[in-house]
C-alpha cells in the first residue's frame, strides 16, 4: 500500500516551495528551496502521472461495463485496460522508490581521489587507468572534469590524483565507486607472463558548498610553494602551489593544478570544505549505524569492492556478485554504466526492503 496521506503532504508541499521560490528569495534560502524542490519533484511528477493512470482505467472499465458500447469499441477498452494496469504497476513501484530516504548529497557534484595502492608502478599504471575510466564515463554522462591535483608514477599512470567531477547527479552515481579496486594482469615488464595483482583505492566525496560548510579562517594555515612536476620555467619561478592544513582537524590539501596562486587557493578551500563535509556524514553515518558493513556505498574504503582480470577479459563486483565479461568496455567508460546500474538498483531493493519490513 502506498502511504496516500504522505504522498499528498509531499504534492502540498512542492506547491508551496514553488511559490516561495517564485518570490525571489536571498541567495542562500534560494539554495536550499531549490534543492528542496529537485528533490520533490520525482514525487509529485510519479503522483500525478498515476493519478492520471488511475483515472484513465476508471474510463475504461465504465466503457467495458457498458453493454450498450460498440463491440469494436468494448474489445479496444479491453487491450487498453491491460496496458493500464501493467502502467500503474510500473508507476506505483517508480513512486515507492522516490519515497525512499534520499541521500542528500546525491545531487552533488564530486570529488573524486585515485591512488595507487599495493603494486608499485603496476599500481599506478592502473590508477592512471580508472581516472581515464572515470573520465570518459563523465564525458558520456555530460558531466565535466576538471583535475585539481596529480602526482605523476615514474613509468606513467599516477600515484595520485585529485579531481573535481561536475555535473547533475554525479555523487548518485559515482559514490558506489569508493573502494579498493584490484587488477589482476601481466605487466609489460613481465617477461616470464606472470600474472601480477596490484590494488587502487578511489574516495568519491560530495562537493561541498560554502552553505553546506562553515570554515574560520583563523584556523587555517596556508603556505605557498613552487609546483613540482611537469610545467616548463614557469614553475620553477614563482610559487603557484597551495597547501592548506585545517589545525582543527589535521586535514591538508595540495593543490597546484593552476599557474594563478589565488586560483589554486580557491580550488583548495573548496576540496578542504568537501573533506569536512565528508568528515560530518561519516560522524552522522557512525552515530545512525555502528556497523555499516552490509551499506552499499556507505564510503567504506577498507574493503576491496571489484576485481578487473585482464586474461579473462572480465570485472567482478564482489557487492553484488555480479560479473561482466566486458572489461575492455568498462575501463572505455562505455559499460561502467551497467556496473552502477545494478549497485543502484541492488541499493534501492535493500531500502524497499528495510522500509517494508519497518
Amino acid at each position: 500500500m502506498l502511504p496516500v496521506a504522505r504522498i499528498a503532504a509531499l504534492v502540498e508541499r512542492h506547491a508551496a516551495v514553488e511559490a516561495e521560490l517564485s518570490r525571489n528569495p536571498g541567495r542562500d534560502q534560494f539554495v536550499k528551496l531549490s534543492r528542496e524542490y529537485s528533490e520533490l519533484k520525482p514525487v509529485v511528477d510519479a503522483a500525478k502521472a498515476l493519478r492520471q493512470a488511475e483515472a484513465d482505467l476508471k474510463d475504461v472499465e465504465a466503457l467495458i461495463a457498458d453493454k450498450k458500447a460498440d463491440p469494436e469499441m468494448a474489445r479496444l477498452a479491453g487491450d487498453e485496460k491491460s496496458a493500464l494496469q501493467k502502467r500503474i504497476e510500473a508507476l506505483e513501484n517508480e513512486l515507492r522508490i522516490a519515497l525512499l530516504p534520499k541521500d542528500a548529497a546525491d545531487e552533488k557534484d564530486v570529488i573524486i581521489e585515485v591512488r595507487a595502492g599495493t603494486g608499485g608502478d603496476e599500481a599506478s599504471l592502473f590508477a592512471g587507468d580508472l581516472f581515464r575510466m572515470y573520465e570518459r564515463y563523465a564525458a558520456l554522462q555530460g558531466w565535466k572534469v576538471e583535475a585539481l591535483s596529480l602526482s605523476e608514477g615514474t613509468v606513467g599512470g599516477f600515484k595520485e590524483v585529485v579531481a573535481a567531477i561536475r555535473g547533475k547527479g554525479a555523487y548518485a552515481r559515482m559514490k558506489f565507486e569508493s573502494g579498493v579496486h584490484r587488477v589482476q594482469r601481466v605487466p609489460d615488464t613481465e617477461t616470464s607472463g606472470r600474472i601480477h595483482t596490484s590494488a587502487a583505492t578511489v574516495a568519491v566525496l560530495p562537493e561541498a558548498e560554502e552553505v553546506d560548510v562553515a570554515i574560520n579562517e583563523n584556523d587555517l594555515k596556508i603556505d605557498t610553494m613552487r609546483a613540482q612536476g611537469a610545467g616548463g620555467q614557469h614553475v620553477n619561478k614563482t610559487e603557484s602551489a597551495i597547501r592548506i592544513t585545517h589545525l582543527p582537524t589535521g586535514i591538508v590539501v595540495f593543490v597546484q593544478d593552476e599557474r594563478s596562486q589565488h586560483r589554486n587557493k580557491a580550488r583548495a578551500m573548496d576540496v578542504l570544505r568537501t573533506k569536512l563535509y565528508d568528515l560530518e556524514r561519516q560522524k552522522l553515518d557512525s552515530a545512525r549505524a555502528a556497523d555499516r558493513k552490509g551499506q552499499v556505498g556507505s564510503g567504506d574504503r577498507s574493503q576491496r569492492i571489484r576485481t578487473y582480470n585482464f586474461p579473462q577479459g572480465r570485472v567482478t563486483d564482489h557487492r553484488i556478485n555480479l560479473t561482466l565479461h566486458k572489461l575492455p568496455q568498462i575501463l572505455e567508460g562505455t559499460a561502467l554504466h551497467e556496473l552502477i546500474d545494478a549497485l543502484v538498483a541492488d541499493h534501492q531493493a535493500a531500502l524497499l526492503a528495510s522500509v517494508d519490513a519497518a
